[in-house]
Protein backbone atom coordinates (compact mmCIF):
# COMPACT_ATOMS: atom_id res chain seq x y z
CA UNK A 1 0.00 0.00 0.00
CA UNK A 2 2.76 2.45 0.88
CA UNK A 3 5.64 1.55 -1.40
CA UNK A 4 3.39 -0.18 -3.95
CA UNK A 5 5.77 -3.12 -4.35
CA UNK A 6 4.48 -6.68 -4.35
CA UNK A 7 5.61 -9.28 -1.85
CA UNK A 8 4.51 -12.54 -0.26
CA UNK A 9 1.61 -12.21 2.16
CA UNK A 10 3.75 -13.81 4.86
CA UNK A 11 5.99 -10.73 4.86
CA UNK A 12 3.15 -8.18 4.81
CA UNK A 13 0.92 -6.79 7.55
CA UNK A 14 -2.84 -6.88 6.99
CA UNK A 15 -4.73 -3.76 8.11
CA UNK A 16 -8.52 -3.46 8.50
CA UNK A 17 -10.85 -0.56 9.33
CA UNK A 18 -12.57 -0.99 12.71
CA UNK A 19 -15.20 1.30 14.24
CA UNK A 20 -14.02 2.60 17.64
CA UNK A 21 -17.18 3.12 19.71
CA UNK A 22 -15.43 5.20 22.42
CA UNK A 23 -13.88 7.69 20.03
CA UNK A 24 -16.70 7.50 17.46
CA UNK A 25 -14.31 7.14 14.53
CA UNK A 26 -12.82 4.59 12.16
CA UNK A 27 -9.46 3.22 13.18
CA UNK A 28 -6.92 1.41 11.01
CA UNK A 29 -6.25 -1.73 13.03
CA UNK A 30 -3.32 -4.12 12.46
CA UNK A 31 -4.36 -7.73 11.82
CA UNK A 32 -1.14 -9.79 12.07
CA UNK A 33 -3.09 -13.08 12.39
CA UNK A 34 -5.15 -12.22 9.26
CA UNK A 35 -8.42 -13.18 10.96
CA UNK A 36 -10.42 -9.96 11.42
CA UNK A 37 -13.50 -9.57 9.25
CA UNK A 38 -13.79 -6.96 6.56
CA UNK A 39 -11.76 -5.65 3.69
CA UNK A 40 -8.04 -5.77 4.32
CA UNK A 41 -5.16 -3.78 2.94
CA UNK A 42 -1.58 -5.02 2.89
CA UNK A 43 1.46 -3.08 4.07
CA UNK A 44 5.14 -3.85 4.56
CA UNK A 45 5.64 -3.65 8.33
CA UNK A 46 8.35 -1.00 8.10
CA UNK A 47 8.22 2.63 9.22
CA UNK A 48 9.20 3.78 5.72
CA UNK A 49 6.34 1.98 3.99
CA UNK A 50 3.90 3.15 6.67
CA UNK A 51 4.96 6.78 6.25
CA UNK A 52 4.50 6.54 2.49
CA UNK A 53 1.00 5.12 2.95
CA UNK A 54 0.05 7.87 5.40
CA UNK A 55 1.51 10.61 3.20
CA UNK A 56 -0.31 9.29 0.12
CA UNK A 57 -3.56 8.81 2.10
CA UNK A 58 -3.60 5.22 0.89
CA UNK A 59 -5.41 3.70 3.91
CA UNK A 60 -8.81 5.21 3.13
CA UNK A 61 -8.54 4.34 -0.57
CA UNK A 62 -7.36 0.77 -0.01
CA UNK A 63 -9.97 0.08 2.68
CA UNK A 64 -12.67 1.90 0.67
CA UNK A 65 -13.81 4.19 3.45
CA UNK A 66 -14.74 7.83 3.07
CA UNK A 67 -13.94 8.95 6.61
CA UNK A 68 -10.39 9.72 7.71
CA UNK A 69 -8.68 6.87 9.57
CA UNK A 70 -6.68 7.02 12.77
CA UNK A 71 -3.45 5.13 12.00
CA UNK A 72 -1.90 5.31 15.48
CA UNK A 73 -2.50 1.60 16.22
CA UNK A 74 -0.80 0.54 13.01
CA UNK A 75 2.10 2.91 13.73
CA UNK A 76 2.50 1.49 17.25
CA UNK A 77 2.41 -2.08 15.93
CA UNK A 78 4.99 -1.39 13.20
CA UNK A 79 7.34 0.38 15.61
CA UNK A 80 6.96 -2.41 18.18
CA UNK A 81 7.77 -5.04 15.54
CA UNK A 82 10.71 -2.99 14.29
CA UNK A 83 12.14 -2.70 17.82
CA UNK A 84 11.70 -6.44 18.37
CA UNK A 85 13.66 -7.18 15.19
CA UNK A 86 16.41 -4.68 15.97
CA UNK A 87 16.52 -5.68 19.64
CA UNK A 88 16.69 -9.36 18.76
CA UNK A 89 19.69 -8.91 16.48
CA UNK A 90 21.65 -6.96 19.08
CA UNK A 91 21.25 -9.45 21.90
CA UNK A 92 23.96 -12.08 22.25
CA UNK A 93 23.01 -15.50 20.99
CA UNK A 94 22.25 -18.21 23.56
CA UNK A 95 24.30 -20.62 21.50
CA UNK A 96 27.41 -18.50 21.37
CA UNK A 97 30.41 -19.98 23.11
CA UNK A 98 33.33 -18.21 24.65
CA UNK A 99 36.69 -18.89 23.16
CA UNK A 100 39.69 -19.44 25.30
Amino acid sequence: MGCRSRDDRSSLLRVVAVWNEQEQQLVAHPDPRRRLPGRGAWLHPTPECLELAVRRRAFARALRVKAPLDTSRVRAHVLEEQQAVVGGSQEPSEHATESG
